[in-house]
């Protein structure tokens, strides 16, 4: 079964990679033809990868070509690595002004992950490190990220996840996670008050690009003693500041 599995995958890439070389799209049959399969094969795949966006059917004509959805998961790699190439000076002084760990974090596929991390020598050891996904709706990371949607858009989104409660703090309802992202528009900044990890706060903004739209966030963590309340605006006004040199590095030329 393992090895039917595989063999179907290689034939679907066989048919993506034949398609991103054809400008005008290509027939059943003739993609068929090119990769060696039966037009009944070519048909069952191409429909499957049409249900998932990945190819699209040109329905005057009967041709298929590469569809939206490889050109949204190449743009959100391409991205991340210039987000994290232009980050990067911006995340290393961010981690000595506080002495904490700096986290840089993108939203793909409604989750938040961790794209980027820069330590210091004093810090304790944390639960996080690159390619970790996140909880929107208890990380300062997601609720900066949030920042950047309508209140019904977040709702819509916070009703397919689960809202796990992972302490005492953690945000228990959709109305206060919004509350939370409201407050977070106002002051330019959000905060996770020990509501993912117990003792652990962390400060985070969102960073936006060329077209004005919040595209990832950069945050900062520590133990509550380290990130205490009394030093919320000194370190929010650190992390506000990264975060708006790293959005001028991506066009962002708002305030």
């Amino acid at each position: 079964m393992a090895e039917k599995a595989v063999q179907t995958l290689d034939r679907a890439l066989d048919i993506l990679e034949l398609l991103a070389t054809q400008k005008n799209g290509m027939g059943v049959t003739e993609i068929g033809n090119r990769v060696g399969l039966h037009k009944s094969t070519v048909h069952r795949l191409l429909n499957a990868l049409g249900e998932r966006g990945y190819v699209e059917k040109n329905t005057d004509v009967g041709t298929y070509q590469l569809g939206m959805k490889v050109v949204e998961i190449s743009s959100i790699h391409l991205n991340s690595i210039e987000l994290k190439t232009e980050a990067a000076p911006y995340l290393r002084k961010l981690a000595a002004e506080t002495t904490q760990p700096v986290h840089l974090a993108t939203f793909v596929d409604g989750e938040v992950i961790y794209i980027e991390k820069v330590e210091t020598l004093n810090t304790i050891r944390m639960y996080s490190s690159i390619g970790k996904r996140v909880p929107m709706h208890c990380s300062a990371v997601g609720k900066a990220i949030m920042t950047g949607m309508a209140d019904t858009e977040i709702e819509q989104l916070l009703k397919t996840r689960d809202l796990k409660q992972y302490t005492a703090e953690t945000l228990s309802s959709i109305g206060q996670v919004i509350e939370q992202v409201r407050e977070a528009r106002k002051i330019g900044w959000a905060i996770d008050n020990q509501e993912h990890e117990e003792g652990i706060r962390c400060i985070a903004a969102p960073i936006y690009d060329y077209r004005g739209e919040v595209i990832a966030a950069v945050s900062t963590s520590g133990p509550k003693s380290v990130i205490a309340p009394e030093k919320d605006n000194m370190i929010s006004e650190y992390v506000v500041k990264a975060a708006k040199e790293i959005s001028k590095r991506m066009g962002y030329t708002g305030n």
